[in-house]
C-alpha cells in the first residue's frame, strides 16, 4: 500500500468526509435545517483542503528530494488513479453543496418530497462505499458496479426529466420543478464523476487506461473467442491510439501460468473496425500470413471490437534505424517482391483516379488549423505571375482529370513504413492496420511509403544515408514496375502523390520549419505539373531529389 507521507490516510479521510457529505444531503432534503445546511457548506472547505493536499501529495510522489524517480511503474499508477478519483471526489462534494443551494429557490419545500430522488441517493451511497475496498483489494467486478452505476443515474434521471417535463407544460409550479430538475440534474452528473472514479479503480488493477465501454466490449470480444478465463487473468498493454480514433492493445491471457492468447485487441467505432476485419478475411484468403487472422468480433452499436493475432517481428522503420545493412537489404529485398506480387496478381485493367489533388483539397482545412500561413496568395515577379495555392490546386485537378491509372491494384491504403512488419526469422513481411485497402492506383502506396521515410525525425549522417537507400529504392522499384506494365503517366501522378502525401502530412508536424519545407516541396512538384501541361505526359520528369534533405 502507499503510505509514505500520509497518502492513503488522506484518501481515506477524503472519501470517508464525502460520504458523509452525501448522506447529509440526503438527510437534508428529508429534513432540511440551517444548522445542516451550514454544516455542508462550511465542510466543503474541508474537502477542498484534503484535494489540494492529495493532489500535491500526488506529484510529489513521483520524484524524491534529488529528482530521481522512487516509484515502481504499478505504485505510479495507483497513485495516479489516487489523483483521478480525489479530482472526481471533490466534484461529488461540490455538487452536494450546490444541490442544498438549490433548495433555496424552492417556494414549499416538501414539493421536492413527490419525486423519487432517494433511489439516485442510495445509488450513489452504494458506490462510494465500493471505493476504499476495491482500491485496497482490487477486486474488478465492484470497480465495475461502480462505473455501470453512471447508466443507472442516467436511467433515473431521464425518469424525472421526462415526468418534470410533462408537469412544467401545465404552466403551474414552474419555479419549484425547474429547481427540481436542477436538483436531479447535480445528481445525473455525480454519476459521470462515479464513472470516471470507476474507470480509475480499473487503471490501478489492470495498470492501464482503458474506458468502461472499452472494458466490456474487451469481454465480449474474449468471449466469443472461446476463452473462459476471467478478466483478472487477462494482461492488457495499451500500444498505441491511431490518429483514427481507434483504441489498440496487446492481450497476454494467462491461465495457469502459461501464455494462453498472445493477441491485438482492437476498439473503435463499428464502421472503422467492421472495414478492418473485412479487410483482414480479403487479405488472408488472397494472401494468407500477410495479415493478422481474426480470432474474434463484437459489435455494440456504433461501436465494435475484435481480437486478431500477434504477428511477431519488428515494424520497419524499427528495422531500418535498429538493424545490421544486411537486415535491412534483406528486408528491402522481402518488402519489393511482396508489394511486385500483390500488383501483379490483383491488378485489374480498368483505369482508375486516386484523385491525389482532391485528397489535398479535402485535408485543407485541417492543415491550416495547424498552420494558417500554409496557403500562397496570388504574386507577380515583374512579367511573372505566380499563382495561389488555390489557383495551382485547381489546375492541377484539371489535369489530373485527365491521367488516369491504366490499371488499379488492391493496395495497402495506409502504406506508413510503421505499417509494415518484418519477421526477419522468418523472412516474412505483414502488413498492419489494413482497414483502407481497396483498388486503386498503386501510386498511392508509393508516396505515402516514400513520404514516411522522408518524415522519419533522424539526422545522423548515417541513418539519414540508409533512410534515403531505402526511399531511393523504393521509388526505383516502382518507376521499374511502371515500365514494364506501359504506365506512360506514373512520373506526373507520382508528383501529385507526393505533392498530396507532403502537404497533408504537414497538419502532423508542429516543427513549423520542417512543416514548411513540406509544404514548399508539395507546391514545387504541383508547380511541375501544372507547368508541363500541353506536352507529353510521358516525358515529364519526376524531380526525385525533392525526397532527400
Amino acid at each position: 500500500m502507499i503510505t509514505f507521507e500520509g497518502l492513503e490516510e488522506n484518501f481515506t479521510f477524503l472519501v470517508a468526509e464525502v460520504e458523509r457529505q452525501v448522506r447529509a444531503t440526503v438527510s437534508f432534503l428529508d429534513t432540511p435545517s440551517h444548522a445542516l445546511y451550514d454544516r455542508i457548506v462550511g465542510r466543503d472547505d474541508y474537502v477542498d483542503n484534503l484535494h489540494t493536499v492529495i493532489e500535491n501529495k500526488c506529484y510529489g510522489h513521483f520524484h524524491d528530494h534529488r529528482g530521481s524517480q522512487t516509484l515502481d511503474k504499478a505504485t505510479a499508477n495507483r497513485v495516479r488513479a489516487i489523483q483521478i478519483i480525489t479530482n472526481n471526489l471533490e466534484r461529488i462534494a461540490d455538487f452536494c453543496e450546490n444541490i442544498v443551494e438549490q433548495t433555496n429557490y424552492l417556494t414549499d419545500h416538501t414539493f421536492l418530497h413527490g419525486y423519487n430522488y432517494a433511489d439516485m441517493f442510495i445509488e450513489i451511497e452504494d458506490c462510494l462505499g465500493h471505493i476504499l475496498p476495491v482500491f485496497q483489494g482490487g477486486n474488478l467486478s465492484d470497480a465495475l458496479t461502480v462505473c455501470r452505476a453512471e447508466y443507472s443515474l442516467d436511467r433515473m434521471y431521464k425518469v424525472g426529466f421526462d415526468r418534470i417535463m410533462g408537469e412544467l407544460r401545465t404552466g403551474k409550479n414552474v419555479q419549484n420543478l425547474i429547481t427540481v430538475l436542477f436538483i436531479f440534474r447535480y445528481l445525473e452528473r455525480i454519476g459521470d464523476s462515479l464513472l470516471d472514479i470507476g474507470e480509475a479503480l480499473i487503471f490501478a488493477i489492470l495498470g492501464e487506461r482503458i474506458k468502461i465501454e472499452q472494458f466490456e466490449a474487451l469481454q465480449q470480444t474474449l468471449s466469443k473467442t472461446g476463452f473462459e478465463g476471467g478478466m483478472e487473468g487477462v494482461d492488457f498493454k495499451a500500444i498505441w491510439g491511431t490518429r483514427s480514433g481507434c483504441r489498440i492493445g496487446r492481450i497476454d491471457a494467462h491461465e495457469n501460468g502459461v501464455d494462453a492468447l498472445g493477441s491485438i485487441y482492437k476498439e473503435g467505432t463499428s464502421k472503422k473496425i467492421l472495414a478492418e476485419k473485412e479487410a483482414l478475411e480479403r487479405w488472408g484468403r488472397l494472401y494468407p500470413g500477410l495479415v493478422a487472422g481474426v480470432y474474434g468480433f463484437h459489435e455494440d452499436g456504433d461501436k465494435a471490437s475484435m481480437l486478431v493475432e500477434f504477428l511477431p517481428g519488428c515494424n520497419l522503420d524499427e528495422v531500418l534505424l535498429t538493424s545490421s545493412e544486411g537486415i535491412v537489404q534483406n528486408a528491402m529485398f522481402v518488402l519489393t517482391q511482396t508489394v511486385q506480387d500483390i500488383w501483379e496478381n490483383t491488378r485489374t485493367p480498368m483505369p482508375v483516379s486516386a484523385s491525389f489533388v482532391g485528397q489535398l483539397k479535402a485535408r485543407l482545412d485541417e492543415v491550416l488549423q495547424i498552420h494558417p500561413d500554409f496557403l500562397r496568395k496570388a504574386k507577380a515577379f515583374g512579367a511573372k505571375a505566380v499563382p495561389s495555392t488555390r489557383e495551382l490546386l485547381e489546375t492541377c485537378t484539371r489535369i489530373e482529370a485527365e491521367l488516369p491509372a491504366p490499371f488499379g491494384v488492391l493496395i495497402h491504403g495506409d502504406f506508413n513504413v510503421n505499417n509494415v512488419v518484418y519477421n526477419h526469422q522468418k523472412e516474412r513481411l505483414h502488413y498492419l492496420d489494413v482497414h483502407r485497402s481497396r483498388e486503386q492506383d498503386y501510386v498511392q502506396d508509393v508516396s505515402v511509403f516514400l513520404i514516411s521515410n522522408y518524415r522519419m525525425p533522424v539526422f545522423e549522417p548515417h541513418l539519414r544515408e540508409r533512410i534515403d537507400w531505402v526511399i531511393a529504392e523504393f521509388l526505383q522499384f516502382a518507376t521499374q514496375f511502371a515500365a514494364r506494365n506501359s504506365d506512360m503517366t506514373f512520373a506526373p501522378r507520382m508528383a501529385l502523390a507526393l505533392a498530396r502525401s507532403l502537404y497533408t502530412s504537414s497538419r502532423f508536424e508542429l516543427n513549423y520549419a520542417f512543416s514548411r519545407e513540406m509544404q514548399l516541396r508539395a507546391h514545387y512538384l504541383l508547380e511541375q505539373v501544372a507547368a508541363h501541361q500541353g506536352s507529353p505526359w510521358e516525358t515529364f520528369c519526376l524531380p526525385g531529389h525533392i525526397l532527400f534533405h
